[in-house]
């Protein structure tokens, strides 16, 4: 109890180790922001990761309520990450270049946490010289939202029961059937499938504006760790996480 009584808010948060952990290798003054943007990024990737095997628990233990609380607060993280590059864009180009050659090969492509947030929603083809993440050996958010619909009484094809889940999720028109029946039915399960295509469009419009803000920053230029840059990162665009929830748009 005395522990807890001189226990103070700078102590709760390990301020000490978070606000020496911004280390610049230059004296430029644009460096701060730089690290900065990206530890807080990595914070959220961090909180991302925490939310989404809750939402995983939730839906395979066919939680709808707490699946559409989960899956809310994702989405409003997400709104706040992809609204932080409005802040890194505030850097120009020569400002930049200023410190540029003191990343030295580091990149933001050597992010672990990305790559597994990535990993648990589905996504399987990683170039071999990005980190491969744990999560792509184990069920991603869409293998657990089909137990889910199973769980609710929706027949899910054997196939996609029974899936290799290290390979990627694949458009399936029998699934596509079984999310028809979803969406006429318009019950709780037809709100988490929207509340799903909400996160994908999250996940594509942080793709997108991803893309640009390294356009504008430096352009065609290869990647500080050896990447094609914008290039790479065009190359991932428009990919669905979740293909059949958008296959069904087409259905008569």
């Amino acid at each position: 109890m005395a522990d807890e009584e001189k226990l103070t808010y700078a102590g709760y948060l390990r301020l000490d180790k978070l606000l020496t952990a911004q280390e610049p290798r230059s004296a430029e003054h644009d460096e701060m922001l730089f690290i900065v943007i990206h530890q807080v990024y990595e914070l959220w990737f961090k909180q991302l990761l925490h939310e989404l095997a809750r939402l995983q628990e939730h839906l395979e233990s066919g939680d709808t309520t707490h699946s559409m609380r989960t899956l809310r607060r994702i989405l409003a993280i997400l709104k706040i990450v992809v609204a932080q590059l409005d802040v890194l864009e505030t850097m120009t180009p020569r400002q930049f270049r200023t410190f540029r050659d003191r990343l030295g090969t580091s990149s933001g492509f050597e992010s672990t946490q990305f790559r597994e947030l990535e990993a648990i929603l589905g996504r399987r083809d990683f170039p071999s010289w990005a980190p491969q993440p744990v999560a792509a050996k184990v069920p991603s958010v869409f293998d657990s939202f089909l137990r889910f619909l199973e769980a609710q009484g929706y027949e899910v094809p054997a196939k996609l029961r029974h899936r290799d889940v290290t390979l990627p999720v694949e458009a399936s028109d029998a699934m596509q059937q079984t999310l028809k029946h979803v969406y006429d039915d318009d019950s709780g399960a037809a709100v988490v499938a929207e509340l799903l295509v909400d996160l994908d469009e999250g996940m594509q419009e942080w793709r997108y504006r991803h893309v640009k803000m390294v356009e504008r920053t430096i352009g065609g230029q290869r990647g500080t760790g050896g990447s094609t840059g914008a290039k790479y990162l065009t190359s991932t665009l428009g990919k669905p996480t979740f293909p059949d929830l958008w296959a069904i748009r087409t259905l008569a």
